[in-house]
């Protein structure tokens, strides 16, 4: 549903953004990317399953580099996951640098941002709750809530 109000998004507390992506370097050699992009699925099911493993909230967009921002309670959780013996991603990771390790064909990467209160703001017009509107929680950005600086103000004063 598509939200015309101008809103902001609030996640309470501290939390983790995760970006994370793949990029196909050499298309044709479908056995070497295709493993790679159909493990974050199982992934994302598996975390979508047991939210008290501290994940909140994916979104992803396609093309020769695929990307996926995440949303995380926090740090710890994150790289517990990341290290769990028993969960999707070690396995996954262990494959990747089995069957591409250095080898050129797909390229991987993340970067991992930790987020406290009033050290982000976000507006959204037009659009249904995405991204942090999805993990968190929206409101209308009104008064001192219409621009970025008002958005950074109001977020450090909450608790």
């Amino acid at each position: 549903m598509i939200r015309r109000d101008r809103v902001t998004a609030n996640l309470e507390g501290d939390f983790v953004v995760f970006l994370i992506g793949m990029r196909i370097n050499k298309p044709w050699k479908v056995h070497k990317w295709l493993p790679v992009a159909s493990a974050m699925p199982k992934m994302l099911k598996e975390l979508y399953r047991q939210p008290e493993l501290g994940f909140i909230h994916a979104e992803s967009w396609f093309g020769r580099t695929l990307i996926m921002v995440q949303y995380w309670r926090s740090m710890d959780q994150l790289l517990a996951y990341a290290k769990d013996r028993e969960a999707q991603h070690l396995p996954a990771w262990q494959a990747f640098n089995k069957a591409v390790g250095t080898d050129g064909t797909v390229g991987i990467w993340h970067e991992t941002y930790a987020v406290s209160p009033g050290r982000y703001e976000n507006v959204y017009v037009n659009m249904p709750p995405f991204g942090l509107g999805r993990a968190g929680s929206l409101r209308l950005a009104s008064g001192g809530l219409q621009s970025a600086a008002g958005r950074l103000g109001a977020r450090r004063h909450e608790p």
